[in-house]
C-alpha cells in the first residue's frame, strides 16, 4: 500500500456521501428520509463517485451502502408517479442508456445499470436495510453482497404492474437459480436476510450492530492483503466468463497467465510469502 494508505479523504455530492479510508472507497446513498430512493441526482453522483474511485490509485476496493435504515427502496416514488401520469420524458429517462463506462468494455456492461462490472475494482454491496426493486438490482451488479441481519429484500415489480427490469431476469437466476428467481419476481414477496443467505442472494449475513465495522474489515483485508492486479484481472475474467463457453474461458485464462508471471505483484507475492512478512503490492 502507498504511504498515504491510512489517510482518510472525503468529497461532497448531492445524494451520496463519499470517503476513502485505508484503501477502501465508501459510497453511501444519502437520502435516509426516503430510504435512499433512487433518482437522477443519485444516479449521477454514484457514477461520478465510482469514476473517482476507479481512477484513484489509493483505492483498491469499493463499498456501496445506504445511510439510515435502508439500502435503497428502489426508484423514487415521485419519478414513478410522473411516469404513471404520462410524462414521456420521465419514462424515457428510466430506460435510456448512459454513455459507456469504458468504450473498450464488453458491450453488455455499457447499459444504464450494467456498468458496475466494467469498474476495474471489486464492488461490495453492504446491504444495511431494505433493498427493493431497482435497489435490489444495484446489489446484483455488485461483485459481492453482504447483508445486515435486519435487511429485507423484494423485487417489487409485479406489485407495481411492471416487468423484470434492467437485466434482473438475467442476473437473478444466475445468482439464486431459476426457481428462486421466478418466486422472487412473480410474488414480489419480502424476504429476510436469512432467507436471502439460504438461496445465495447474499454471501454473508452479519449482525446489524457490527455490520459497518465487519464489512469495512473485509474490504480492508482485500485492500491490504491481496494483489490489486489480481483483483482487477479476476473481476474482468469472472464477468467475461458469464458469456463464454468453458473452453473459451480456459483459453482466455491461459492467455492471461504469462503477463501475470511477469508482473511486479507476482514477484511480491512470492517474496512476501518466502520472507514471512506483510505484502507490499503495487497493482503492477
Amino acid at each position: 500500500m502507498p504511504d498515504t494508505a491510512h489517510k482518510e479523504t472525503a468529497a461532497t455530492y448531492e445524494d451520496i456521501l463519499y470517503r476513502v479510508d485505508q484503501g477502501v472507497a465508501f459510497i453511501t446513498l444519502n437520502r435516509p428520509d426516503k430510504l435512499n430512493a433512487w433518482r437522477g441526482e443519485m444516479d449521477r453522483d454514484v457514477r461520478a463517485a465510482m469514476r473517482v474511485a476507479s481512477d484513484d490509485p489509493e483505492v483498491r476496493v469499493i463499498v456501496l451502502t445506504g445511510a439510515g435504515k435502508g439500502f435503497c427502496a428502489g426508484a423514487d416514488m415521485g419519478l414513478l408517479q410522473s411516469i404513471q401520469s404520462g410524462d414521456a420524458q420521465s419514462s424515457r429517462a428510466v430506460v435510456n442508456s448512459h454513455k459507456p463506462w469504458d468504450a473498450q468494455a464488453n458491450p453488455n456492461f455499457q447499459k444504464q445499470y450494467s456498468w458496475f462490472p466494467a469498474v476495474p475494482k471489486p464492488i461490495i454491496a453492504a446491504i444495511n436495510g431494505a433493498a427493493a426493486g431497482l435497489g435490489l438490482i444495484l446489489t446484483l451488479y455488485c461483485d459481492i453482497r453482504f447483508a445486515a441481519d435486519t435487511a429485507k429484500f423484494t423485487t417489487a415489480f409485479s406489485r407495481r404492474g411492471l416487468i423484470a427490469e434492467h437485466g434482473i431476469s438475467w442476473l437473478l437466476p444466475r445468482i439464486t437459480g431459476f426457481a428462486h428467481a421466478a418466486d422472487l419476481l412473480y410474488s414480489a414477496r419480502v424476504i429476510t436476510a436469512a432467507e436471502a443467505l439460504a438461496m445465495g442472494l447474499v454471501s454473508r449475513v452479519m449482525p446489524t450492530a457490527s455490520f459497518e465495522a465487519d464489512v469495512a474489515a473485509y474490504a480492508r483485508m482485500l485492500a491490504t492483503e491481496v494483489s490489486p492486479r489480481s483483483l482487477r484481472e479476476m473481476k474482468r475474467e469472472i464477468w467475461a466468463a458469464q458469456f463464454q463457453p468453458l473452453g473459451d474461458a480456459i483459453e482466455a485464462a491461459n492467455a492471461d497467465m504469462p503477463p501475470s508471471f511477469q508482473s511486479a505483484d507476482f514477484k511480491e507475492g512470492v517474496a512476501h510469502f518466502v520472507e514471512k512478512r506483510a505484502p507490499k503490492f503495487t497493482g503492477r
